[in-house]
């Protein structure tokens, strides 16, 4: 309450979002797939709009000082808006998630169970410098029957306004509320504390961004958090690697794109094999323009630079890499195990038994055979989008798509049973 007594402004937008996810939860699949086609469409008309209040943003975080990860995650151009609205065409075709039957069963009595789907109902995200996120998780919401709150941070704060009400108009066309998306940058910092506290009126909290963001919010939130972690990501090179294969694989997940939570972080290479693969893999890496760190020399390599403060558990989210030298398959579960963040993890590797312990016993979201770490994603994994790809084990786990943004409850049918 403010301090006159009367409800303020940040109450009011939470209290229409609760009046829009109850609209929402109700709104049949194909109007809620319309709204997210016409963000779609909507996106792409207004993107010189978009892409000037995008450089805008861009020109205050180079003068601010912002590194190069956050400035290229919050880099929009042409193919970035494509993407997005490609995203929003895919989710729209998606199945929805909402009324579809779990489990079914008549009791003895004549009770008839159904566990069904359902929306959470309002659902608060707090991120950095990801204007990308605003519409992911837009039309994700949407598309599960729930209402969203954005916190995107001050580093992306002209792209989210301009994103926003695009997207408002696109959805209050389509008849439904135009508070089934709303954010609360106006509010600042403040705001993201106060979403946190706001359970009653919040239902589920999301945090993508940085370790200390996310454990902040872990900490702090009386809303229940689905956490989505760091990416402290590993590939294991086995001694039965197909040498030019596993180059290809680490290549492409340190490089393809160094600023995400699924870009390599740490290669870990058999001792059997060190003396060759190792040379291989780090001269192709420094040709690249990736700076190696290890915890002292590498066979064959020079320009090795130490691990730094963080030591193995260090995620770079830049063109940097550690490479370690571990016994036998047994070290590299227990290096990988130890010192990752249980995002996404691959083993390189013929063998077929070997392959088969790691993706058993390496405790990870998403575990990978000969395939490259940068897979681990919502579009790829077939989702359209993602809300985050979350590595706690509660609820959720991997990229969270549509159906990870329902909850469930059970509807009972009887005929005047009571119990005896």
């Amino acid at each position: 309450m403010a301090a006159d007594g009367t409800t303020d402004d940040f109450e009011a937008l939470l209290s229409a979002s609760q009046r829009a996810s109850r609209a929402l939860g109700v709104a049949p699949a194909e109007q809620r797939h319309a709204a997210i086609t016409a963000i779609a469409e909507s996106i792409e008309a207004a993107s010189a709009s978009i892409l000037a209040a995008n450089a805008e943003d861009l020109a205050r975080g180079r003068e601010s000082g912002l590194d190069a990860g956050l400035l290229d995650r919050l880099l929009l151009d042409d193919t970035r808006i494509a993407g997005l609205a490609d995203a929003a065409r895919q989710l729209a075709s998606l199945p929805d998630p909402i009324g579809e039957v779990l489990r079914q069963r008549t009791l003895p009595n004549g009770i008839d169970l159904t566990q069904v789907r359902v929306p959470f109902g309002v659902i608060g995200v707090i991120y950095e410098a990801r204007p990308n996120v605003t519409v992911d998780l837009a039309c994700i919401a949407l598309g599960s029957g729930n209402a969203v709150v954005l916190r995107g941070g001050s580093a992306a704060e002209r792209t989210n306004a301009v994103l926003v009400a695009t997207m408002q108009g696109a959805i209050e066309a389509q008849g439904l509320p135009r508070e089934s998306v709303q954010t609360i940058d106006r509010f600042g910092r403040d705001g993201a504390g106060r979403l946190m506290q706001a359970r009653g009126l919040v239902d589920l909290l999301v945090p993508r961004g940085s370790a200390a963001l996310i454990e902040r919010v872990v900490t702090e939130s009386t809303v229940p958090v689905i956490e989505t972690g760091a990416g402290i990501v590993h590939a294991f090179v086995d001694r039965a690697a197909d040498l030019p294969m596993a180059l290809e694989i680490v290549l492409n997940a340190k490089t393809q794109r160094t600023s995400v939570c699924n870009a390599l972080e740490t290669v870990l290479v058999h001792r059997d094999i060190a003396a060759t693969a190792v040379p291989v893999l780090a001269g192709a890496l420094q040709e690249a323009g990736v700076t190696i760190h290890a915890d002292g020399a590498l066979p064959g390599v020079d320009g090795v630079q130490p691990l730094g403060e963080g030591g193995w558990a260090t995620e770079h989210l830049s063109m940097d890499v550690a490479i370690g030298v571990v016994d036998d398959l047994d070290a590299a579960i227990e290096h990988v195990n130890r010192f990752g963040t249980h995002h996404t993890d691959t083993i390189l590797t013929s063998d077929a038994d070997a392959a088969a312990r790691f993706l058993a016993e390496v405790d990870s979201a998403v575990v990978m055979h000969n395939a490259s770490t940068r897979f681990t994603d919502g579009g790829e994994f077939g989702f359209g989008a993602e809300v985050g790809i979350s590595t706690q084990k509660a609820h959720a786990r991997g990229p969270m798509g549509l159906p990870e943004l329902t909850s469930t409850k059970w509807l009972v049918r009887g005929t005047g049973q009571v119990r005896p």
